[in-house]
């Protein structure tokens, strides 16, 4: 199982060479960039973008993901901007998250990956058909928007009635965008139902993965381990799908931490050598 680490545990920081390797320097064989403004400036292909896509090309390591933007601007909705939501019932609001995704969608002209993550409506978001249809629209969108770049669209299982497994793939088999995969979020599952049953339900779409821990209270993105995740189990259940997805830690960042030395930990623990 390849291993693979989201930029996410880095989000708060200017994204930098010296940050990615770091990360591979703990063992990370492949990269998700996180989609904030903040962290990667994806619009400034001039600049900061031209300066990571030299480290890729000159590294030889695999971008495998970018995670689609949350929020639009540079303070992550800290001053009031609103969320990015593909599942807006409000046609300007949903066309305006397009656009922002499709703008980290183009970092594929200059680093080439595979898969967009997209969220399907906001956290706790409850379930509305008008909502489902209007995600239906931006993903059909979106993928055409991506496979010319070589891009392929997943979508993530998170904590809210829109993207739990079974709407998932009502949502891939209502559609028939047979090229739409699944992100399997671990933590996310954890909190919803459990691992095994949400994974059960996905095995066949799964692509991709985020790989964290918590104790089925908040959404707290720890290193496995350090929640209550049965990791043994889920590492035999992730073995099962057909289509070989990585191990992609996706881990907040935590200060008494070393994020180096803990990666070569969890890698060491988890992924058979």
């Amino acid at each position: 199982m390849q291993k693979a680490i989201s930029t996410y545990i880095f989000v708060k920081e200017r994204l930098h060479p010296g940050l990615l390797d770091k990360l591979v320097s703990g063992g990370a064989q492949a990269i998700e960039i996180f989609g904030a403004r903040q962290h990667l400036d994806y619009a400034n292909r001039k600049q900061h973008v031209r300066e990571i896509a030299d480290w890729f090309r000159t590294s030889g390591v695999p971008l495998h993901s970018v995670h689609a933007p949350l929020y639009a601007d540079y303070e992550w909705g800290r001053t009031g901007a609103p969320p990015v939501n593909i599942a807006s019932t409000d046609r300007a609001t949903r066309i305006e998250a397009m656009d922002e995704i499709k703008r980290a969608i183009e970092l594929a002209e200059q680093i080439p990956f595979r898969f967009l993550i997209q969220h399907i409506g906001l956290p706790n978001e409850s379930h509305d058909e008008r909502k489902f249809e209007a995600a239906m629209t931006s993903v059909e969108h979106l993928r055409a928007f991506a496979k010319p770049l070589g891009v392929r669209v997943l979508l993530e299982n998170i904590p809210n009635d829109l993207s739990t497994p079974d709407r998932l793939v009502e949502f891939i088999r209502t559609t028939h965008f047979d090229d739409v995969g699944v992100c399997f979020d671990t933590g996310h599952a954890h909190m919803m139902s459990d691992v095994p049953q949400a994974f059960e339900t996905l095995k066949s779409h799964i692509h991709s993965t985020h790989i964290h821990d918590n104790t089925k209270d908040k959404d707290s993105h720890l290193w496995p381990g350090a929640g209550s995740i049965d990791w043994k189990q889920t590492l035999e259940l992730l073995g099962e799908a057909p289509n070989k997805p990585p191990l992609l830690l996706e881990i907040e960042e935590n200060e008494k931490i070393n994020p180096v030395e803990k990666m070569s930990e969890i890698f060491g623990n988890l992924v058979p050598a």
